[in-house]
Formats: structure tokens, C-alpha cells, sequence
């Protein structure tokens, strides 16, 4: 497995028929234990670490994007129910680039999150979004606790 850009968690692991999986503690099941995968649950431990209660995290949930269902990696809601982190997880060896970016912010459409951040496990981004304007301006840490 990949040395990634975030604290040692722990996990638990389990095989079955020769495939690994990881259980999401927030989703309560265990899940086929792939890079992207990997780097999910990590984000999730990260937003957990960093305060963000687990009932206010939404994992791989259905968006819709120009008439086409889509799901995004994860969310944080605020205690309204709007969005306030939208989380593009991508596996380590997939290169953050603009197309990356332009995916991210086709889901904001729909959901119109305070912040965003994009990964690949070892490099983070964290921005935050003017939604009246359109545009987003990089942070340098994680913009909430």
C-alpha cells in the first residue's frame, strides 16, 4: 500500500476471497480496500481528528450533473444541511490537474460548498469558493476545525 501524505491511522482490514477491505466508520460496512478507497478513509479520519462530527460527513452520495447522476467522494454538511466541504479523493497515482478541478467544481454546481478540497492522498489542496462570483482562492490548511 501507498505511504501517504496524512497521520498513521488505524484500520480495520479484512480478506475475504483474496481481496482486502476497509471498514468506513461512517458509512458502517466494510468496503473493497483499493488506492482511492484508501485515501477516503484517511480524509475521513483526517475531518474526524480535526472535530467534524461523523453525522456530518456524506460519503459517495448521489449529485446530479447535468441531468446525469453523478456521486462525490464526500461531503461535510453544516447543522442546516447545506454543504460545507465538498472532498474530491483521487488514488495516489492519479495526477491532480485541471480536469480534476473542473470535475470538482461541475459537482459545486449542485452543491454549492464554503470550501473544497481536492487530494490524491499525498498532495492536498484547499480552497475556498465565491459562489456568487464563481471563483475560488487557494488556502494553505485545512480551513475549519
Amino acid at each position: 500500500m501507498y505511504k501517504l501524505n496524512f497521520p498513521d491511522y488505524e484500520f480495520k482490514i479484512k480478506n475475504i476471497d483474496n481481496k482486502r477491505y476497509i471498514f468506513d466508520i461512517v458509512r458502517k460496512k466494510f468496503f473493497i480496500l483499493n488506492p482511492e478507497e484508501l485515501v477516503r478513509q484517511h480524509v475521513v479520519c483526517f475531518l474526524l481528528e480535526k472535530g467534524i462530527s461523523k453525522n456530518h460527513i456524506g460519503i459517495e452520495k448521489k449529485v446530479i450533473v447535468n441531468k446525469m447522476n453523478k456521486r462525490f467522494d464526500i461531503v461535510v454538511y453544516n447543522r442546516d444541511g447545506s454543504v460545507k466541504l465538498l472532498v474530491e479523493c483521487k488514488a495516489p497515482g492519479v495526477k491532480i490537474n485541471q480536469a480534476v478541478f473542473d470535475q470538482t467544481l461541475i459537482y459545486n454546481k449542485s452543491l454549492n460548498s464554503q470550501f473544497m478540497m481536492i487530494t490524491n492522498g499525498l498532495i492536498h489542496f484547499f480552497f475556498k469558493i465565491d459562489n456568487k462570483t464563481k471563483k475560488y482562492n487557494f488556502i494553505r490548511e485545512f480551513p475549519f476545525s
